[in-house]
Order: structure tokens, then sequence, then C-alpha cells
């Protein structure tokens, strides 16, 4: 109801001369979506329970299978397939009409949408490069906080 709400204010918005549109976060290449307040401020505390079961999760599956799989993962695929199919009609759309310099401007964006991952695959990710950090960094520059936590 609220996408539609937003495609008649836009619409609305166009009516009256003002450009606007409302396309979906996934048509503009945009996986993830907003996160909520309060596991945003918990994160910024170093707080947040969502994230550190999302990381427990991801740790548990690497040490028992020895890599991450999302479920989640083929659903994005099969959507992000779809969005690039719908992009390049576009696209030719636009070649036909005779607006081929639009229609590269399209090819050049469906080419370079971000990469498609999960909230799971974007924890194991960063859990990588964290890893990968600390073995770079000499022994002389770890020293401990608060705990377990670690730091330069």
């Amino acid at each position: 109801m609220l996408r539609h709400w937003r495609e008649d204010f836009a619409r609305a918005m166009r009516e009256q001369g003002i450009a606007a549109n409302a396309t979906p976060r996934f048509a503009r290449g945009q996986n993830k979506g907003k996160t909520r307040d309060a596991i945003y401020r918990a994160g910024r505390r170093g707080a947040s329970t969502a994230m550190r079961q999302r990381v427990t999760e991801v740790v548990t599956q690497l040490r028992e299978a020895g890599s991450f799989h999302d479920p989640a993962r083929a659903k994005l695929l099969e959507t992000r397939k779809a969005i690039t199919h719908g992009w390049l009609d576009v696209a030719n759309a636009l070649d036909a009409q005779g607006e081929s310099s639009l229609a590269g401007e399209v090819r050049h964006f469906t080419r370079h949408l971000p990469r498609v991952l999960t909230d799971k695959e974007r924890v194991a990710a960063a859990l990588a490069q964290h890893i990968a950090n600390r073995r770079l960094m000499p022994p002389s520059e770890i020293t401990r906080e608060k705990g377990d936590e670690f730091t330069r």
C-alpha cells in the first residue's frame, strides 16, 4: 500500500511540473533496505544482539562446513536476473526510439549494479576481511580492550 501511495504522490508531483519518481529499491540495484533505528543505534554502540547473532551463525557454519552458503541467495539472484532483463528491455526500447546515448547509459548502469549479497554473506565477507587484516597486522599493534575485543 505504501508503494502505491509513493507512486501516486510522484505522479501528482509530475502533474505539477516537479520531477519525481517512485522506483523500488531493487530496480535501482539496491539490495538492502534501511536498518531499523534501534538496531542501527545498538550497532553504533557495539551492543547489537542482532549483529552478534548473524556473526555467530556465520562462524558456526564456517566451522562446521568450512564454507558459507545462504539459501536466500537463490531468490536474490533470481530477482537480479529479472531486473537486469527489464533494464535491458528498456535499453532496447530506447535504441528503437533513436535514443542510443540514453540506451548506452542504461546498459552501463545494468553492467555496474552492485554485487548480489545477502545480509549473512555481507557478514561473512566482513568477517573474512577482519581476519585477513588481523593477519597482516604486526602482533605489537594488537591490544585488548573490553574483554575479547581486539583493536589497533
